[in-house]
């Protein structure tokens, strides 16, 4: 649904997407192909959404609204990606049967999309099952969050039209009381009150999606309750200004910052661009070549969810670790300049 909808206008945001984090991947290879730090190659692959998309509504109207909906599209294919990419490369040991255990919670929360339940708390109830299932089984459980909200139901069950003319008809109701002088039907008595109030709310949530519902509900606790809670527990790397240049030295702090940096943009913006003039794809509408190359830039701010897969890749070894982190906060910085 909205203006990615239309393929051909979604295909750019993807490839740019794929591109990007295969390019820095490849980037961290050539700094590091040996030893213990190659399990950092998918530390530069993910773009983190909230600071990149600050980064960018800091610019306020200078931006046209579509870069947004492009910077937003890229860095969800972008998460997705890292997600599949801790699952599958990230995990030690499989449980099977928590593995039959998740797929059976999948395949309830399917059912339930399709027999047409729109409430999300049943999704929640079976969401924390899988969830629970998931994280016996060895697989990294985040996944279990992308499986449950891709199965919450994103289409309205109200026509829109439909929609607009029941309100337009009980307006002109009201106003038609009004100018006659008669008492306001919603006013006439608290059960005729309480019964307009009513078909106003049930019309409102067949209009709105559990979805849309769910997201605006989430936006506020995640983005200052969540995310800060997530850095504040993670972010943390204890070093001295004099060991600075020394860290920066380092094969795999060098492959993080030159993985976010340029590999990102060069997968991002050399690649979409090149797709675009290969005729892959078309430009977000009022967007410039110029908008794409800083869009290029802002996909190197890697923060929480690079910071999540370095904790994942050098788990147990702290001075890998603390390098990683290192890269991963120099490159933040360097691209959101």
């Amino acid at each position: 649904i909205g203006p990615l909808s239309d393929f051909r206008h979604a295909l750019v945001p993807i490839i740019a997407s794929i591109c990007g984090m295969v390019v820095p991947a490849l980037f961290y290879y050539v700094f590091k192909t040996e030893g213990t730090g190659v399990r950092g190659w998918g530390i530069p692959m993910a773009t983190d959404i909230a600071f990149s998309i600050g980064v960018l509504v800091l610019l306020g109207s200078r931006v046209p609204k579509s870069l947004l909906t492009f910077l937003v599209a890229l860095a969800i294919v972008d998460d997705l990606g890292a997600v599949a990419v801790i699952a599958i490369f990230y995990t030690e040991t499989i449980v099977w049967g928590a593995v039959g255990a998740g797929v059976l919670f999948v395949g309830v929360l399917i059912l339930m999309n399709l027999f047409g339940i729109r409430s999300p708390v049943p999704y929640f109830l079976v969401g924390i099952q899988l969830w629970l299932a998931l994280l016996e089984s060895g697989i990294h459980a985040t996944v279990a969050g992308i499986l449950t909200a891709w199965t919450i139901p994103a289409r309205s069950r109200f026509d829109i039209r439909r929609f607009g003319d029941m309100i337009g008809t009980m307006g002109k109701r009201v106003q038609q009381r009004i100018e006659s002088n008669e008492k306001c039907i919603i006013m006439e008595d608290e059960e005729q009150r309480r019964g307009v109030v009513q078909t106003l709310i049930d019309s409102i949530h067949m209009i709105e999606t559990p979805l849309q519902r769910l997201e605006h509900s989430l936006h506020v606790p995640v983005a200052f309750l969540i995310i800060p809670l997530f850095a504040l527990a993670n972010a943390g790397v204890p070093i001295a200004l004099g060991q600075i240049p020394s860290l920066l030295t380092e094969p795999i702090t060098l492959g993080i910052i030159v993985g976010l940096v340029v590999g990102k943009f060069l997968g991002i913006a050399g690649l979409s661009l090149l797709a675009v003039r290969l005729g892959f794809g078309t430009l977000p509408e009022g967007t410039r070549p110029g908008h794409i190359i800083g869009v290029g830039f802002l996909g190197g701010i890697g923060f929480t969810m690079s910071i999540f897969i370095a904790e994942l890749g050098f788990s147990g070894q702290q001075e890998e670790l603390v390098l990683a982190k290192t890269g991963v906060l120099f490159a933040s910085v360097i691209a959101a300049v």
